[in-house]
Formats: C-alpha cells, structure tokens, sequence
C-alpha cells in the first residue's frame, strides 16, 4: 500500500517556501506601508486635504509701475468678486417663503402691522412669492455683472457651496449695493470677495514700454517683470463634508495674499511726454508708413530716459487698434491688397494688434544708413587702418563695383556730381558714400566683422525688456544656406546699407563710441521695491566689454560735434550747447522685393527709406544721446524723407524741450557770446541818461535806442522788461505819458533766409530771436515764427523765429 502522507522532507521544503512567500508578502506590505506614511506623505495628505478642505485663490495685489519720479503708469486698484453659495441660496429661498407665507397670515387675519419710513414706503416689504423674488435677483445680478439672467440661475441652481461670477470683477459701490440687495431680504448666500484690477493712469504713454496684462497676455515691463509684480495669491480654505459637499462659505479660513514689488523705471515721465509729441508730429507730417520711434539714453549709464513708438495705444483699450490706421495700411501693402473690403480689414486686424503692441525699439530691425558711418569710422580708427589727419579720398559721385556679371554695381554718393578730394572730416560731415566705402576697404571683410560684432549687432543688448531682436549681416562663411559677405556686401555695409540693426542696438553702440569705448547694457529699470519698502533689485552701469580706446572715442566725438558746427543746416544745433551727430537715410532694403531695373539702376518708383538722427550733448563729455528714426516716410520728388529734413527737426524740437526740462545750464562758445540775444532789463521809471547808459552796457548800439518824445524819463519801454532781442536789435524808449504805443503790423516770414529776415524784421520796427541757428546760415530757412503775420503788434515786439534745414542730403 502506498503512503501518501508528506515525508519529513517535504514539510520542510514547504515551510521553507511558505516562510519565503510570507517574508516577500510581508516585505511588500511594509514597503508600501513606508513609501505612503514616509516618501508619498505630502502627497497623500494633499489629497486627504483635498477630500476635507476646499479652497478658494485670493489674487495678489499686482506691484505698481512708476516713472523716474514716482508717477504711476500701472497701478492695481481693489475690486470685488461676486459669488453665490447655491446650497445656502436654496436655504434662504427656503426661509424666505416661509416668512412670506407667515406675513400671509398674519395679513389674512388682520394681525400684520406694516412700518413705515419717513418718506411712507413700507420698510419691511416682502415679495408676493420667494419665486417673484429669485426672478428680480437674476435681473438686478445680471444687470450689475454684465452676464445674462440665465447664466445667474444656473449658479443659483448649481451644486456646491461656491459659484464666482466671473464675467466682471466690480468696484465697491456696486459689491455695497448687492450686498445691500440680499441683506434687505436676509440672504447670506451671495457675497463678495476682494480682487484686483489692473489700471494705466497714463493711458497711451510709455504704451510699448510699459506692457499691459490681459490674462495670460503680457507684454512690456508687465511681462519682463511679472516674476516680482505678481506677488503670491492667497487662499480661502473651507471645510467639506463626508460627502465632498463644502460647508456654508463662513466656516471657512483665508491665508492673506503677498502684495507684489513696485517697479520703478529710468524713464522719466515729462521726458516720455516730448518724445511722443514731437515724434506723432513728425510721423503725421512726412506720412511715415512703417511707425516711428525715438530713444533718449544717458550714454555713460545705460539708462533709458525715454522710450516712444507711434503710433501708440491707450493701455486701458489694448484691442482697440490706433485711430490713423498706418498698421493696417502697411499690413495690406505688404500682402498686395489695394482696396481692401471689410472682410480683409477683419482678418487682418488681430496681426495689426499684435504689432501695436510691439516695441519698434527692441522688436525690429532696419538698415541703419549713414549713422553707421560713426562705427565704420570709429573701427577704422581703432584699427589704425587709416589716419585722420592723413586720409583723403576723391568722390566722383559714384563707385563702380564688381560682382561676377558682365555690368558692375553702381553704387551712388548722394551728391551724385561728387564731392571731389575729401579728408576724413569732409567725408563724415559731407556723408560722402564713396568715401566711406574707401574706408571701409581699409578695414577687410573679417576685421568689419570683427567690430559689428564687438560693437553687439550680433547679439541682444540685454535691455530688460521682452522679444528683443538682434542685428542681422552677411556671414563671414556660408551659414545656413547664405552666402559669405561679399566685397559688394562690404562696400555697402560701410555706410549701413547691408546690415540690419535695431534701434536700440545702434543707440548702445554709438554710446560705446563716445563714451570712452565702452558697450554698456541698456536699461528701463532703476529698481525693484517690494511691498516692505526693501529694495529687491538694483539696475546700474553694467560694462560688457571696451571696444575702442579712450583716444578714439574722443577723437570720434570732436569728429561728431565739427559734422554739427560745420553743417549746422543738416543737424541739431542749439544755442549754448555742444552736440555732435550724424544723420541717415537709408534705403529699406528688407521691406523691397527688388530695387534695381534690368540695368541695375534704381528704380525710384518703388523706394521706401529709413530716415534716421543720432545726437548727443555736452560733445567733450555726453550724458544725453538721442536717435529718431521715421520708418518709411513718404518718398516724393522734395526729397523730404531725408533724415536731415525728417528726423533732425524732430530730434531738435525733442532735445530743445529736453534740455529746458532737464535745466542744463548753456555754455556759450566765442562766436555764440558774440551772437548772443540780450535779455532786455528793465529801465522804465529811470531817467532818459540812466537809460541809455544801461543799454549800452549790455551791448545794444546806440543808434538802435529809439527815444520817442520830448521828456527826460522814460514812462514806456519797448520790448518789455525780461523779453530777449538780437544783438543788432533796436529798444523803443517812451518819455511822454499818453504816446506810449505804436502798433505796427507783422510780417509774414516764412521762407526767409536768416539775412533777409535780418533786414526785414527790424524795417518793420521789430526785433526777432532764432534758438536754432547761430551766424550767417544762408542755407536755412524760416519754418516758423512765434506771431503771424498780418497780425498786428506793438512796436519794438520780438518775434522768435525757427529756421530749418535748406538742401542737405544724406
């Protein structure tokens, strides 16, 4: 018979195994048991968390933005989220019919006793049914939150115990009369909730710069510096029951939200105001098509004093496109549409929109024209490939240039009969191309390279500021499918006509060039100061590299201030102040198709031009650097989108009223003290002697002391005390009582050339000032003047003329 029973054996192995399978087991169990009470305990108490508590975001007060001197451009203001608790709604609905049904009652029984104000309403009034009432709180909702009646029922016959309206956050009056509403009835069930609001007090100022935000939209410093004005939302935590139903909203526990720093920028508010004046009148008056910008710096520094695109944009309204339509007229341009219907003007607003919002400044690139000629001259310079003192070049008005066909490139000066022998100062101030193309050759294709990279075309500045583009060249060896920079490329490049830059890249490089050599890193932003007063962040000068020595950024700005003093009709000049600069014209090369005829002539049909303006001021040691571009002015046969005829009556106007705000003290020159106006002092009351006496002291000659009258003191003067007048202008003094006014009529002086006006204003009886113009320009002539003509005057009134460039080209 056989035995089945397990032998000794057997029991041993099966123990062994069992013992084995109950270790793993255990193992398993235990391991678990750790990676959920130890390694996962956050994340299994979240969920625990979950499962009890509820919670609800408090926003953070957003941080302030504000100008140099504490002007807000952005600020958040306090508004309110309104929300209903529909389990409680039901509840007080509940209650409230009751106390209807009881008012019913007692109203059938002849107990109910009604109250009445001092104006005889009844003040505790109830509605004929709970029904009635839940309607009219729809429609007082609806109406004060802007969404439709329907969509207030639905949150009032949702589940859960919170439901936020958030089609509108509403100001504090209105979160009183709502809260007024329900509280008349007893309902506890809809409430309020603090919030913020995002507002721009400046409106369309600094529009570009400052950004705004429009929720996961931003732009501007909103965008750049959203990390430190956001702040960090707080939270309302409530309570759930075993079922996950939240318990009424009062049992409940708010964690305070962390307000966001304050933002203060280098830009200063008035300095922004008169960069965006004179560059909208600028833009308006020359037709500009592909927007406009300018920039004031402080060279040493890197700070930016003043940032403006037109057109610009009220950041309260940022969907709301600019009333001149430039965008959308470039836009169908550029996609060949030349009436365009309703539809197309639909399509294309959104991209219209978005480069609204764009900042010209960081965001495009253009070709840069003669203001390049400041850093091909200074990396010649520092190169030793020429000598200043030495170069000469002779112009013949054009340059013929070989690139591999049977017909060469002609290649123009824009003084198409030539310039003949220039030095190296004759080809800056003249803007001669040949010149500059001569120059260029000196320096090679790799050393050109060497300096637009050293000078940071070929990188982003670092400007704390968003989508900041880069400048754009031929490369040294084919990249990408682009062929190297050609000897063609050079010649052009020389005088900026085959790179593109962007604004801020060239304003930071020609800093480099008078500021001692050094390529600083621009900035909008002096610091960060968080909701405690503490400073988080602090801007200052950061040097990212020495590109020229000392003595060619000196050599660079006598150069510059001798283009001014020597050309005064084709720059900035003003009195009392030391300025160098450089103007440009630029063919825009990256908005043409093709710009040469089969003959490889230029077309002139279809030319499109940058019209650009770099200035700065002291010359011996700048802490103002300006640059004005009109990006594609209207191109007509008066030669007016020049940047000398453009840009430079703009930049003067800019920096004319900069220098006033700022209250840079004039330093006169030699010839400027011989030229200069007289402020006229006060000598009515003196005698006739004494009078004259102090006249001729301040310079006046003494045949231009006009004495009306027979007596011996003078009881009238003309102009009046505090008024200026010309060094050749005449005084009109009164001596009797009663002859003291001597009307004379103005005349109209538009077009004049300086001499003439000098010769007509004073046989008018008149006196005249020019704050832009210093000694014999016969080259200019008169834009405007203070009085209009015809108009009619008293005697020995100044009138203050502006003149403006003649033919200068660039």
């Amino acid at each position: 018979m056989i035995n089945t029973n397990p032998t000794n054996a057997m029991r041993f192995r099966s123990k062994i195994v069992m013992t084995a399978v109950f270790s793993l087991l255990f193992a398993a169990v235990a391991g678990n048991f750790f990676k959920i009470s130890v390694l996962d305990n956050k994340t299994y108490q979240t969920m625990a968390n979950d499962q009890h508590f509820g919670s609800i975001s408090i926003s953070a007060h957003r941080g302030s933005i504000y100008d140099a001197n504490g002007y807000a451009f952005a600020k958040s203001a306090t508004v309110y989220k309104i929300f209903i608790d529909p389990e409680s709604f039901r509840e007080d609905m509940a209650s409230l019919q009751k106390l209807i049904d009881k008012r019913n009652l007692e109203k059938a029984n002849g107990t109910y006793t009604p109250v009445y104000d001092e104006e005889g309403n009844e003040t505790n009034a109830l509605p004929a049914s709970s029904e009635e009432f839940r309607e009219k709180a729809a429609t007082f909702l609806a109406s004060k939150l802007d969404v439709t009646a329907d969509k207030v029922k639905e949150a009032m016959d949702a589940e859960g115990r919170y439901v936020e309206f958030k089609n509108k956050k509403v100001e504090k009056p209105v979160a009183d009369e709502i809260a007024e509403f329900f509280g008349d009835m007893g309902f506890i069930s809809v409430g309020s909730t603090e919030d913020t609001k995002r507002y721009y007090p400046q409106n369309e100022l600094a529009a570009q710069v400052v950004g705004f935000t429009n929720g996961n939209i931003a732009y501007g410093i909103e965008a750049y510096y959203d990390s430190y004005l956001s702040g960090v939302d707080g939270r309302t935590v409530s309570a759930v029951d075993s079922n996950g139903k939240e318990l009424p909203y009062r049992y409940s526990k708010t964690f305070e939200p962390k307000d966001g720093s304050d933002v203060y920028l280098t830009i200063d508010r008035e300095l922004q105001f008169i960069l965006e004046k004179h560059l909208e009148e600028m833009s308006v008056e020359h037709e500009v098509k592909n927007r406009s910008c300018a920039i004031l710096m402080n060279p040493q520094t890197g700070a930016v004093l003043g940032m403006a695109t037109y057109p610009s944009f009220d950041l309260n309204q940022p969907m709301e496109l600019a009333d001149d339509g430039m965008l959308l007229r470039k836009i169908f341009t550029e996609k060949k549409i030349d009436e365009p219907t309703e539809k197309d003007i639909e399509e294309y607003t959104p991209e219209a929109r978005e480069r609204q919002w764009k900042n010209k400044c960081v965001s495009e690139r253009y070709e840069p024209g003669s203001v390049f000629k400041i850093i091909t001259a200074a990396s010649a310079i520092e190169e030793k490939t020429i000598d200043i003192d030495k170069f000469t070049h002779y112009c013949k008005g054009y340059e013929l240039r070989d690139d591999g066909t049977d017909t060469p490139v002609r290649i123009n000066c824009h003084e198409l009969g030539g310039h003949d022998i220039e030095t190296f100062q004759d080809a800056l101030t003249h803007s001669c191309n040949p010149s500059f193309i001569a120059i260029g050759e000196t320096l090679g294709i790799e050393k050109f390279h060497k300096y637009f990279d050293a000078f940071g075309f070929e990188e982003k500045t670092g400007i704390d500021l968003p989508v900041e583009m880069k400048g754009d060249i031929p490369p040294l060896v084919e990249t990408d499918g682009r062929k190297p920079m050609s000897n063609i490329d050079l010649a052009l490049s020389s005088f900026g006509q085959c790179e593109t830059v962007t604004p801020i890249e060239l304003i930071t490089a020609c800093s480099a060039v008078v500021n001692g050599g050094y390529l600083l890193q621009p900035y909008v932003v002096d610091k960060v100061v968080d909701s405690d007063g503490n400073i988080e962040l602090k801007n200052e000068r950061t040097v990212r590299r020495q590109v020229i020595s000392e003595d060619t950024s000196a050599k660079m700005r006598t150069a510059l201030e001798k283009v001014v003093e020597d050309n005064q009709a084709g720059n900035v000049k003003i009195k009392g102040y030391a300025i160098g600069g450089k103007s440009g014209t630029s063919q825009r090369l990256s908005e043409i198709d093709n710009t040469l005829d089969e003959n490889k002539q230029e077309n002139a049909e279809i030319q499109e031009y940058g019209a650009s303006y770099i200035c700065f001021t002291p010359a011996d040691h700048p802490d103002l650097m300006l640059l004005v571009l009109a990006d594609m002015p209207l191109a007509d046969s008066t030669g007016q989108y020049y940047g000398s005829k453009c840009a430079v009556p703009c930049a003067a106007k800019i920096l004319e009223d900069v220098l006033e705000y700022m209250d840079k003290s004039p330093e006169y020159s030699d010839l400027e003290l011989k030229n200069l106006d007289i402020k006229v002092p006060l000598v009515r009351g003196s005698s006739l002697d004494d009078a004259k006496k102090t006249l001729l002291g301040l310079g006046i000659m003494e045949d231009h002391i006009q004495i009306i009258g027979s007596g011996i003191e003078v009881v009238e003067q003309s102009p009046k005390t505090g008024m200026s007048i010309s060094k050749d202008g005449y005084i009109y003094l009164y001596t009797e009582k009663g002859n003291t006014t001597d009307p004379v009529m103005v005349p109209d002086l538009t077009g004049f050339s300086p001499e003439a006006v000098n010769q007509t204003i004073y046989a008018y009886g008149l006196n005249y000032v020019s704050k832009n113009i210093v000694g014999d320009q016969e080259d200019a002539y008169v834009e405007s003047q203070s009085i209009e003509g015809g108009l009619m005057v008293e005697k020995g009134t100044t009138i203050e003329v502006k003149f403006k460039a003649q033919q200068f080209n660039d």
